[in-house]
């Protein structure tokens, strides 16, 4: 299709760190080099700024100051955008990020593209079982297929689920699903760690009029557990790790160094299990 290749060819010039003579672009796109010069045409025509070179180093070129100006995003938005899309390619490994960190990074001059003083690794949340979940609940997002796992509760009570996976999202180091379950007739989201035997399911579903806000308005019907108040004091060691855990009013230093805070939880396992999780490696 005409369109999808000028598009091709303009990507290409811009991503490009040298000038692409008109027999590479030829081959490439596996066309004559007659429609490259008539696709070269349409573009100048449409505004974009190709340069022809003549001679045994020419090409065509795109002129650099086009890379900025004519975007509808600034320069930082892109530099953000494209961090982002680095940490998310850290946790997921998905090709498809890969390509659009090439598109993204080839509208940036080049001085943007080093390394900023802003970074997102999402990789460091997720150990290798999580991170292959996560690989796989993005492909069932983007596929529209179901999943089935067996599901761990904050109980410890296990279940057996099959969902319509619709998002995935990072919140406090720790990454969720959100979809419909079938089994409970409603939206529902899953903390990936507690999934074991995830499977994809060759079977494919239509994409509910649903968001992730929906989910809220859901349990607003739902009488809230009641919540365990929890007393904890900790040694003088674990003070940073206390400031990252919990908040910043209720948390208390004693004369003697001791750390004393408070949290809530709806279960005593809940309570153990975020104490161990957090504070294992100051208590060995």
């Amino acid at each position: 299709m005409k369109l999808d290749r000028l598009l091709s060819i303009t990507m290409a010039l811009l991503g490009s760190p040298k000038r692409v003579s008109a027999s590479e672009l030829a081959e490439r796109f596996e066309v004559s080099l007659r429609t490259v010069y008539r696709d070269i045409d349409t573009l100048n025509q449409a505004g974009i700024p190709v340069i022809s070179y003549p001679g045994p180093d020419g090409g065509y070129e795109i002129m650099p100051s086009y890379r900025i100006d004519k975007q509808v995003l600034t320069l930082d938005q892109l530099v953000s955008i494209y961090t982002a899309v680095q940490g998310i390619q850290t946790a997921t490994d998905n090709a498809g990020m890969t390509e659009l960190l090439e598109r993204i990074g080839a509208l940036l001059p080049e001085f943007s593209t080093h390394p900023s003083s802003f970074g997102l690794d999402f990789g460091q949340a997720s150990n290798r079982n999580v991170k292959e979940r996560i690989r796989l609940l993005e492909l069932a997002v983007r596929e529209t297929r179901l999943a089935q796992f067996e599901y761990m509760d904050n109980e410890g009570r296990e279940t057996h689920r099959t969902i319509e996976p619709m998002g995935l999202y990072l919140k406090r180091s720790t990454w969720y699903v959100w979809g419909y379950c079938r089994v409970r007739s409603a939206l529902r989201v899953f903390r990936v760690s507690r999934m074991t035997s995830l499977e994809l399911l060759p079977e494919r579903f239509e994409r509910r009029s649903l968001t992730i806000e929906d989910v809220d308005k859901d349990r607003r019907h739902l009488k809230p557990p009641e919540a365990l108040e929890a007393e904890l004091c900790f040694q003088p060691a674990a003070k940073a790790r206390v400031r990252d855990e919990f908040e910043e009013d209720r948390t208390t230093v004693n004369t003697d160094g001791t750390i004393r805070t408070s949290a809530h939880y709806y279960t005593k396992e809940q309570a153990i299990q975020h104490i161990i999780l957090n504070f294992e490696s100051i208590a060995s």
